[in-house]
C-alpha cells in the first residue's frame, strides 16, 4: 500500500530535480542574496561588513577562506549558547565531529539548514526510486547503520553526531520501515551494537541498507556467520538498494557483491556535518548532482592555490571540467568562506556534477609526486576487479628511509579478505596503473628517485583494531586513504 502512495510523489520529486538542475546558476545567485541579507544581522556579519556586500567580488574582499580553526572563535560563542553569532538566533542542533587540530568540532545545524540534510536525503532516495520504476522498497524494511541518536546538551543546544541527529528528524512515513530499533541504535560500543543489529534484523524483510561500505561489509559478514547462510540474498531476498556516502565504493565492490551474492543498485551521496553537498541522480553513476538549491552557496578554489594568501575564488558559473577544486561553502547554517577540506572535480557542467577527488590534507607528496586519494582508489579498484580481489581496507604512506638503505617507496598497507598468491605481480600492476595516472610519480620512478610501490598485506582485523584503539570503531568513521607521513601507517602496523 505504501508503495502505491509514494509512487506519484517520487515522480514529482524526480521532475523537480530535473528542473532545479537547469536553474543552478540563478538559484546560486538567489541564495547568495538571501545569505547576505540574513548574515548581515549577525555578529559575524557586522564584523565582516556584510551589509556592504553587493557582489561576489565584494564578498571575497570581506570574507576570507577559513577552516574550522579559523572560525573557531565564532563557533565557540555558538557552543557557549550565545545567539545571533553566525546565523540569526541559536542553532537547533550542534553536530559533533572530530578530525581537526583543535579536537572536536561543533557544527551548527539551524532551523533553516535542517531541511538541507533531511529533504536532500529524501529527494535523492525518491528520485532514484522513480528512475528504477520500483517503489516496492517502501513495503519492506530499511536499515540505517549510523551513530547513536543519544543527544547531550552543549550551551543549551541538543548535540550529537550527524547520523544520530538525523534519526530524530526522520519523517513519520519512513519510521515504520526503519531498522534497527531506537534502543539498539543507542548502543555506543560498535561490536556490541553490531551483534544486536544482527539479532534484530536477520529475519526481517530488508530491502534497503544505508551505511559506509566498510561497516556494511562487517555487518554482512556477521549476518552470514550468525545465520549460516551462503549469501546475503539468501537472508534478504528482496534487498535491492545500497545507499552509501563518505567513502569510495569501488575498492569494496568485489567484497560486498560477493557477500550479497549478486550486484544490486547503489545510491551514492555526499553528506557532511556542514551540509548535504551532492547525490547520485541517475542509475549509472557518472558523477553526483551538486545540491544547488538547498541553502548553500558554493565557491571553488583551484586545488593548487588553496594554501595561497589570496587564491582565486570561482562561482559555479566559472568552473571548468576535469580540474581539481577545493570546495568552499557559505550556508544558512552560518558557515562563511568555510573550507570543507575536500577537493572535487566536475564531470559535467549541464547539469553540474562532481566527483570527490580527495582531501586537501590527505595526499602524498614526500618527493613532489602529489598523489591524491582518487588515484589510489582508482588503481586498487582496477587491479581488484581484474584479479577478483576482495579488499577490506587499505591506506598508503611514504617509506622515506627504508631500513635496508634502498630507494624510498610508497607502502600500500592492504587488508585482503583472502591474501593473493602472487603479491609481487599485484604490486607491479598497481604501480603500472599509478604511473599511468600520475606523471610526477612516473617521473620519480623513471628517474630512480623512488622505487616501485610495495604491498604490506596485514592480517584480517588490523584496521578494525586500529580504529578501536582510537575509539572510532563504527558509525561514519573511516581510515584516510593516504597521508604524507607515517603516523597512521606505523600505528596500523602496531595493531
Amino acid at each position: 500500500m505504501k508503495a502505491i502512495v509514494i509512487k506519484p510523489v517520487a515522480h514529482y520529486i524526480s521532475r523537480q530535480i530535473r528542473k532545479q538542475a537547469a536553474t543552478a546558476i540563478e538559484d546560486q545567485e538567489s541564495i547568495f542574496q538571501s545569505l547576505i541579507k540574513k548574515g548581515s544581522q549577525t555578529a559575524f556579519g557586522k564584523d565582516h561588513q556584510l551589509s556592504k556586500v553587493k557582489t561576489h567580488d565584494d564578498f571575497c574582499q570581506k570574507v576570507p577562506i577559513r577552516d574550522y580553526e579559523g572560525l573557531k572563535s565564532y563557533f565557540d560563542q555558538v557552543k557557549d549558547g550565545a545567539a545571533d553569532i553566525l546565523w540569526p538566533g541559536k542553532p537547533r542542533y550542534l553536530a559533533k565531529t572530530s578530525g581537526t587540530t583543535s579536537g572536536i568540532k561543533y557544527i551548527p545545524i539551524t532551523d533553516a539548514s535542517i531541511s538541507n540534510h533531511i529533504h536532500t536525503a529524501r529527494n535523492a532516495l525518491l528520485n532514484l526510486t522513480s528512475i528504477r520504476k520500483d517503489t516496492t522498497i517502501f513495503n519492506g524494511k530499511m536499515i540505517f547503520l549510523s551513530g547513536s541518536p543519544t543527544l547531550s546538551k552543549v550551551g543549551g543546544i541538543n548535540t550529537g553526531r550527524l547520523s544520530g541527529i538525523v534519526n530524530h528528524e526522520i519523517p513519520a512515513w519512513v519510521k515504520g520501515n526503519q531498522l534497527p530499533s531506537y534502543e539498539t541504535n543507542c548502543i555506543e560500543e560498535w561490536e556490541s551494537k553490531l551483534e544486536a543489529v544482527v539479532k534484530e534484523t536477520h529475519d526481517q524483510d530488508l530491502r534497503v541498507i544505508s551505511g559506509i561500505p566498510p561497516w556494511v561489509q562487517m555487518y554482512f559478514e556477521k549476518l552470514i556467520s550468525y545465520t549460516g547462510k551462503a549469501t546475503i540474498k539468501d537472508i534478504f531476498p528482496n534487498l535491492s538498494l545500497f545507499v552509501y556516502g563518505g567513502v569510495n565504493y569501488e575498492p569494496y565492490r568485489n567484497s560486498i557483491e560477493s557477500l550479497i551474492g549478486e550486484r544490486i543498485d547503489t545510491l551514492e551521496t555526499y553528506p557532511a556535518s556542514e551540509g548535504f553537498i551532492a547525490y547520485q541522480d541517475r542509475l549509472k553513476n557518472d558523477g553526483l548532482l551538486l545540491n544547488t538549491r538547498s541553502g548553500i552557496l558554493f565557491e571553488f578554489v583551484p586545488a593548487d592555490q588553496i594554501f595561497e594568501e589570496n587564491p582565486e575564488r570561482f562561482t559555479l558559473a566559472e568552473v571548468e571540467l576535469s580540474k581539481d577544486y577545493a570546495i568552499i561553502i557559505n550556508s544558512n547554517a552560518g558557515l562563511w568562506g568555510y573550507n570543507l577540506g575536500d577537493t572535487v572535480r566536475f564531470t559535467s557542467l549541464d547539469p553540474y556534477k562532481i566527483v570527490v577527488s580527495g582531501r586537501i590534507k590527505h595526499f602524498i607528496s614526500a618527493f613532489g609526486e602529489h598523489v591524491i586519494a582518487k588515484e589510489v582508489e582508482a588503481a586498487i579498484s582496477i587491479i581488484g576487479q581484474k584479479h577478483k580481489l576482495r579488499v577490506n581496507e587499505f591506506t598508503v604512506a611514504p617509506m622515506v628511509n627504508p631500513s635496508d638503505q634502498s630507494l624510498p617507496y610508497h607502502e600500500w598497507i592492504i587488508e585482503f579478505q583472502e591474501k593473493p598468491a602472487d603479491l609481487t605481480q599485484i604490486s607491479r600492476e598497481l604501480d603500472e596503473v599509478m604511473t599511468h595516472q600520475n606523471i610526477y610519480y612516473q617521473d620519480l620512478i623513471a628517474g630512480n628517485i623512488l622505487r616501485p610501490l610495495e604491498i604490506n598485506a596485514v592480517t584480517k582485523g588490523t584496521f578494525q583494531r586500529y580504529m578501536e584503539s582510537l575509539g572510532k570503531l563504527g558509525g561514519q568513521n573511516k581510515v584516510p586513504r593516504l597521508s604524507n607521513d607515517r603516523k597512521i601507517a606505523d600505528l596500523l602496523l602496531e595493531s
